[in-house]
C-alpha cells in the first residue's frame, strides 16, 4: 500500500518503523523469535481435537467438536494453503517475520496436517463410533443392505461419469463428495475410471435394519446398478478442497457488488488445493486422482474415517438421542428490560452486555424499537456476517418503509459470507435502505450501530458498540461484549466514521475512537510504550482471537524486557514466543477452547493507576491495522471497567479446565489445578454468574470476588424466585 491511499484519506502504513527502537531492534527481529501464524492456526485447531479427544467431554459435544475440526481445515486449505500455493508457483518469496518461505511452509503444513488427520481418524474409529453405537446410532458395515433404497431414491438423481478421450475428467465442485469408480480389464483399456458425484441434496444417513450406512457407502456398494454391463473393479470416495479466495481489482470495478457476485460464482473453479479419499482405495487410485488434479503426494490424505465430517456431525447432532449428552442447557440471562427502549437508562449510565451469557436480545430489540418509534429520524449500521432470517435486517427495511433515513454498509468481501451478503445488499436496497459497500481497498470490520431520535432537548444520538456481529444466531455460540451508549463524545465520532464511510469525510479530531487504518496502531504502541516508561509497575493484559503484526510483538518483547507484567488471552493465532529468556520472561500467553467461541477483545493497561480498558473489533493482525476498518473504544464507567478487570478477564486467567498456555517452543501445554486446589472453569462460572444477575441481588463483583478466592458461587435457591424480565 502507499503511504497515503487517497481512498481513506490520512491512512498511515508505516506508523511506527521498528529502525526508530533502540539498538536491540535487530535482535528483536530474529526470525527465531516469532512462530510461524500458518503452524499456530494448525496448533489451534489441535487443540479443538483436544476436546474431542477428551472423555470428560459429553459425547455430542464430542462429536461437535470434530465438525468444527473439519470445517476449521477445511477453511485453512481454501484460503491459507491455497494463497500459499499461489506464492509458490509465482514464485514470490516474500516471507513474514519468522522468514519461513512458501515451500517450506508447505512442507511443514504437510506434516503437521498428515499427524493431525490420523489423530482424528483414531478418535472417531476408536471412541466416537463406538460409543455412539453403544446408544443405538450404529454406522452399519453391510451398506449392501441399502440397496432397495438407493435403487428406489438415489439412482434416479444419480449423474454417473465414464471417462474416456471424449469425456475427460469432469470438473468437480469444491468441498464435494464424489466417488472414484475403477472399471476391471487391462490397465490400458479405453474405459478404465468413472466419478459420481454423491448429490448433496439427499440425506447422508440412510436407515437401515441395524443402524445407519452413509450414502456414499450405499451407492458405492450397488455402484452396478449405475453401469450395467460394465464389471466395476472397485469405488471410494474422495472429496476435493479447492481455492476459495476471491480476486477482485477493487479500483477497476464499476460496480463492485457486481464484481464480487460475478467472482463468487467463478470461485467454484479455482484449483485444487487438497484431495482426501477413503484407505481401502489402492496407490493406483490415489495416483489416478492425484494426476488429475493436478496435486502432489504432500496435498493427498488418505483416511480411514468418513470424509465430510461436518456434514455427518450435523445429522448426528439432528437425532432425538442427543439431548442427554450435551452440554447442560441454559438460557441467557436478560440484564435489561426486554422490549423496552434504553433511551432513558442511557441517559444515566452506559450498558455492557457480556454474550451470549447475557442475552442479545436487547440488541435486537434496540434497533427493532427504533425501527417503528416516531421519534427516530436516522439508524445507521455496519453488516459484516448478518447470517440467515436476521431480525435486525428485517428492522432496517421496517424502518426504511416507515420513511426513517437508514444507511447500511455490507461488507460484501466478508470471507465466506459473500453470497450472504450480496443477497441481503439486494433486499434492503429493494426496502429503500441506502445501501454502501464500504471503501475502496478496505474490508469495514468494525460493528457500530448509530440511533438519531429527537427529544424534548434536541436530536440526542445513542450508539451500540460490539466485538461481534449483530448475528443473533451466532451471539448464542460466540463470547463477546457489547457496549450501548448516550456518551456525546462517542456518538461523535460514530457519527463521523459513518460519513467517513460513505462520503469520505475525515473529521479534523477522533474525540475516544481509535480508528484502523488511521491512527489506531500508532495508538497502541503508544500505549505498550507508556507501559515500558513505567518499567516493573506497568502491566498489559489483552484478549483477542490472534496476534501476529510484528511490530506490536517487537513493542511487547521490549515491554518484558523492562519488567511489564504481560498476560495475553490468545484464542487462536499466537505468533509472539513467551517465556524466552532475555526476551519474554514476563509475557503470558493463555488459551482458552470450550463449549463457546473466545470471540471478544479487550486491553487493559494499567497506565500507572489509570487503568485504561478498551474494546476492539478486531485482532493484532497487519491486516487489521492496514487493510480494514476496525475501531478500539475506551470504556471508562468505573462500574464496567470493575466488571471487565474483576470478572471477565479475571475468570480466564483462574481457569484450570479447558485453558492452555503457550510454551517457548510454540506448543500448547493444559493447565491443571493445584493438587487440594478447586477447578476452576471460567465459561461454566460466567454461566452461574449470570443465573445469578438473573435471580439475585447480589452483585455481580461480590459473586466474582468470591469464586475467586476459592468460595461457593450459586448457593441452591430455596424457592422460585422472580426474574428480572
Amino acid at each position: 500500500l502507499p503511504r497515503q491511499n487517497p481512498s481513506f484519506p490520512g491512512a498511515r502504513v508505516d506508523v511506527l518503523s521498528v529502525s526508530k527502537q533502540p539498538s536491540d531492534a535487530a535482535a528483536l527481529s530474529d526470525p527465531r523469535n516469532f512462530v510461524n501464524r500458518e503452524l499456530s492456526t494448525l496448533s489451534f485447531i489441535e487443540r479443538i481435537l483436544d476436546e474431542a479427544a477428551d472423555p470428560s467431554v459429553p459425547l455430542f459435544e464430542r462429536v461437535r467438536f470434530l465438525s468444527v475440526l473439519s470445517a476449521s481445515l477445511d477453511e485453512f486449505f481454501m484460503i491459507r494453503v491455497a494463497g500459499l500455493k499461489q506464492q509458490q508457483s509465482g514464485h514470490v518469496e516474500e516471507t513474514f517475520a519468522d522468514a519461513m518461505t512458501p515451500a517450506e511452509q508447505l512442507s511443514a503444513i504437510s506434516q503437521r496436517c498428515h499427524a493431525l488427520l490420523a489423530r482424528e481418524d483414531a478418535v472417531l474409529l476408536d471412541e466416537i463410533l463406538p460409543a455412539l453405537e453403544a446408544i443405538g446410532l450404529k454406522l452399519s458395515r453391510d451398506a449392501k443392505l441399502a440397496a432397495e433404497f438407493v435403487e428406489r431414491e438415489v439412482v434416479p438423481v444419480l449423474t454417473p461419469l465414464a471417462l474416456d478421450p471424449g469425456h475427460p475428467f469432469p470438473h468437480l465442485r469444491n468441498k464435494s463428495l464424489n466417488l472414484a469408480v475403477r472399471f476391471a480389464g487391462p490397465a490400458e483399456a479405453r474405459l478404465r475410471w468413472g466419478v459420481v458425484p454423491v448429490p448433496e441434496i439427499l440425506p447422508r444417513m440412510v436407515p437401515v435394519a441395524d443402524g445407519f450406512v452413509l450414502l456414499e457407502d450405499a451407492i458405492a456398494a450397488n455402484v452396478g446398478l449405475l453401469f450395467p454391463g460394465q464389471p466395476v473393479d472397485g469405488c471410494w470416495p474422495f472429496r476435493l478442497t479447492r481455492n476459495w479466495d476471491l480476486s477482485i481489482d477493487e479500483e477497476e470495478a464499476e460496480d463492485l457488488l457486481v464484481t464480487i457476485e460475478r467472482e463468487v460464482r467463478k470461485r467454484d473453479r479455482g484449483s485444487a488445493v487438497r484431495l482426501q479419499i477413503n484407505a481401502k482405495a489402492g496407490e493406483p487410485v490415489v495416483s489416478f486422482l492425484r494426476d488429475a488434479l493436478d496435486l502432489t503426494d504432500a496435498d493427498v490424505y488418505v483416511q480411514r474415517r468418513p470424509l465430510a465430517l461436518a456434514d455427518l456431525a450435523g445429522m448426528v447432532l439432528s437425532r432425538p438421542q442427543v439431548k442427554p449428552l450435551l452440554e447442560e442447557p441454559f438460557i441467557p440471562a436478560l440484564p435489561v428490560e426486554a422490549g423496552e427502549p434504553l433511551y432513558d437508562t442511557l441517559k444515566k449510565r452506559d450498558v455492557l452486555l457480556h454474550h451470549p451469557y447475557e442475552s442479545f436480545e436487547p440488541v435486537v430489540s434496540f434497533i427493532d424499537h427504533a425501527a417503528d418509534d416516531p421519534a427516530v429520524l436516522a439508524i445507521k449500521v455496519v453488516l459484516y456476517r448478518a447470517g440467515q432470517g436476521n431480525p435486525i435486517v428485517q428492522a432496517l427495511q421496517r424502518a426504511a418503509e416507515n420513511g426513517k433515513q437508514v444507511t447500511a454498509l455490507v461488507e460484501l468481501k466478508a470471507r465466506m459470507d459473500e453470497e450472504a451478503n450480496i443477497r441481503w445488499a439486494r433486499e434492503l436496497e429493494r426496502a429503500g435502505v441506502h445501501v454502501v459497500y464500504g471503501l475502496i481497498g478496505y474490508k469495514t470490520h468494525c460493528k457500530l450501530m448509530l440511533v438519531v431520535r429527537r427529544e424534548p432537548t434536541g436530536l440526542r444520538r445513542y450508539v451500540h458498540l460490539g466485538t461481534g456481529n449483530y448475528n443473533p444466531a451466532t451471539a448464542r455460540s460466540y463470547s463477546d461484549l457489547s457496549l450501548f451508549t448516550a456518551n456525546e463524545s462517542l456518538a461523535e465520532d460514530a457519527g463521523a466514521l459513518f460519513n467517513l464511510l460513505t462520503g469520505y469525510s475525515k473529521p479534523a479530531r477522533w474525540n475516544k475512537l481509535l480508528v484502523a487504518p488511521l491512527d489506531l496502531k500508532a495508538a497502541l504502541l503508544q500505549l505498550i510504550e507508556d507501559e515500558v516508561k513505567a518499567g516493573e509497575a506497568g502491566s498489559i493484559v489483552a484478549k483477542m482471537n490472534a496476534l501476529a503484526d510484528p511490530d506490536i510483538i517487537k513493542a511487547l518483547y521490549r515491554a518484558s524486557r523492562r519488567g511489564v507484567r504481560i498476560d495475553l488471552f490468545i484464542r487462536g493465532v499466537c505468533c509472539l514466543r513467551p517465556g524466552v529468556e532475555g526476551l519474554s520472561e514476563r509475557i503470558r500467553v493463555t488459551s482458552l477452547v470450550d463449549r463457546f467461541l473466545e470471540h471478544s477483545r479487550i486491553w487493559h493497561f494499567h497506565a500507572r493507576g489509570a487503568n485504561k480498558v478498551f474494546l476492539a473489533s478486531g485482532d493484532w493482525m497487519p491486516r487489521n491495522f492496514v487493510r480494514r476498518v476496525d475501531i478500539a473504544f475506551p470504556i471508562e464507567e468505573p462500574e464496567l471497567k470493575e466488571r471487565i478487570l474483576g470478572e471477565i478477564l479475571a475468570l480466564p486467567r483462574a481457569d484450570t479446565v479447558k485453558a492452555s498456555t503457550l510454551q517457548p517452543d510454540g506448543t500448547y501445554r493444559r493447565i491443571r489445578p493445584e493438587p487440594g486446589a478447586q477447578a476452576v472453569r471460567a465459561q461454566e462460572q460466567f454461566i452461574a454468574l449470570a443465573r445469578r444477575s438473573a435471580f439475585s441481588d447480589v452483585s455481580r463483583a461480590a459473586s466474582a470476588e468470591r469464586l475467586l478466592s476459592g468460595g461457593e458461587l450459586l448457593p441452591r435457591r430455596k424457592g422460585p424466585r422472580k426474574r428480572k424480565s
